[in-house]
């Protein structure tokens, strides 16, 4: 096992995988930028250096920087968190290179599932089902031949996009080539790759992902799925597990293609495979995320598995010590993703809730800036209880109690979802937000 890990991230995840470590016996070393200076996590952490100024290319995006950090303090591995260097393959490759494990898949599999279109190939190969579409579509010429084909409306998808970026719907010929040309555009700025492929323009649909754990010895197990479709921009807002949209049966299904889509890749670690499901129970592969999920805590609520832990004993070479049947769901879990709202601003008030079975993943405390540098999600709401009703209640509960002075927010939001009608139900899909609150 380890007894350093440098933690290549910043906020409530960087947090997180402190916590892990502490309880593993394992030293943590936190890494930050001079915007950071003052975050918990620098603070929580063993031992912590400074590694630049406030922006992600010249702090948490250097990957040489983290790799000498790592080595003269003697860290053995490195946890990337999610976001930042997450899931790229070339910093994966790196710390490969350095002697230094990188606590997730291998670069090769990080670049094969993190290039869409080699992902799609992938999975067809492999007997999971697609969403009918193209490979790379070089030029508005062939994007309009292949979508006269597939029949509208379709999306318009960046290969290496990711975060929402990246991503256009199409309902006509007409509004093709701006759409192709700002997809490939924006792919382009934010990813450095603005390849872009066609799919088929599936509605309405649930967003359901299942969470995976593989070891170097090739046992995998699925800790349950996620229902995912409450999004804002493509930008996850609210998560639960189970689906009430899967049946016992579904849920065997969605099992098998997760395995088959996780050997196909050679995958190891923590990983999750994303589907789209329709009325018709028809499921489809969307991607595989190769790295830890913003929203795993609520497959540990419902499944008493610590995740993190499981990360860091893999990329130890320690096997899994349970199968498959070992794995139980219990109850109901949801969680409120709580963001910032214009930028940033200093928490003068801060009550955090409690109760049983509730969790705030957070970085924040009395006093503490929020930076506009990063990411606006300042905290994790996660309830769990006996049935999703009253998990529901829970979550209303402590979503009342939650309060943050000086930064606006979105716990009104999160508020107004949990006490829809249509939410109530289980009734939604991944159009939530704009039928009805965008009007």
């Amino acid at each position: 096992m380890f007894s350093k890990i440098l933690i290549a991230n910043r906020g409530e995840i960087a947090i997180r995988i402190i916590r892990a470590c502490r309880e593993m016996g394992i030293e943590s070393l936190a890494v930050y930028s001079t915007a950071d200076a003052d975050a918990l996590h620098v603070s929580l952490a063993d031992d912590a250096v400074c590694i630049g100024p406030p922006l992600p290319k010249d702090s948490y995006l250097k990957m040489e920087t983290l790799i000498t950090v790592a080595k003269a303090k003697g860290a053995q591995a490195i946890h990337p968190g999610y976001g930042f260097l997450s899931e790229n393959a070339d910093f994966a490759d790196m710390c490969a290179e350095n002697g230094i494990t990188f606590i997730g898949p291998r670069g090769d599999v990080i670049r094969k599932m993190g290039d869409k279109d080699a992902a799609r190939r992938t999975m067809k190969e492999a007997g999971v089902p697609t969403t009918p579409g193209t490979g790379i579509v070089r030029d508005v010429a062939a994007a309009k031949a292949e979508a006269a084909k597939i029949g509208y409306p379709i999306m318009v998808k960046a290969t290496a996009g990711g975060g929402g970026k990246g991503i256009r719907i199409v309902k006509s010929e007409d509004e093709l080539e701006k759409a192709f040309l700002t997809a490939s555009a924006e792919a382009l700025n934010a990813f450095g790759n603005g390849d872009c492929y066609i799919e088929k323009f599936l509605s309405p649909v649930k967003h359901i992902e299942v969470q995976l754990l593989c070891d170097e010895k090739g046992n995998i197990v699925c800790l349950g799925e996620r229902e995912c479709s409450i999004q804002k921009n493509n930008q996850k807002l609210l998560e639960e597990s189970p689906s009430s949209a899967v049946t016992p049966e579904l849920r065997e299904r969605l099992y098998a293609a997760a395995v088959k889509a996780a050997r196909a890749a050679g995958y190891t670690n923590a990983g999750t495979v994303e589907f789209l499901l329709d009325r018709d129970n028809n499921f489809y592969f969307m991607e595989m995320n190769t790295r830890l999920q913003v929203e795993h805590p609520v497959t540990e609520m419902v499944t008493n598995i610590d995740l993190v832990k499981w990360q860091i004993r893999i990329a130890a070479g320690v096997p899994l010590n349970f199968e498959q049947k070992n794995v139980f769901i219990h109850g109901h879990s949801i969680e409120c993703r709580i963001n910032a709202a214009g930028g940033s601003g200093e928490i003068n008030i801060l009550h955090v809730p409690g109760g049983f079975r509730v969790r705030f993943d957070t970085a924040l405390y009395m006093g503490c800036k929020i930076s506009p540098y990063y990411d606006s999600m300042i905290g994790k709401l996660i309830v769990q209880a006996k049935t999703r009703d009253e998990a529901i209640r829970r979550m209303q509960s402590a979503l009342g109690e939650l309060i943050m002075g000086g930064v606006d927010n979105n716990v009104e939001t999160e508020m107004a979802i949990i006490g829809d009608k249509d939410f109530k139900s289980g009734s939604y899909y991944t159009d939530f937000m704009k039928t009805h609150f965008d009007n």
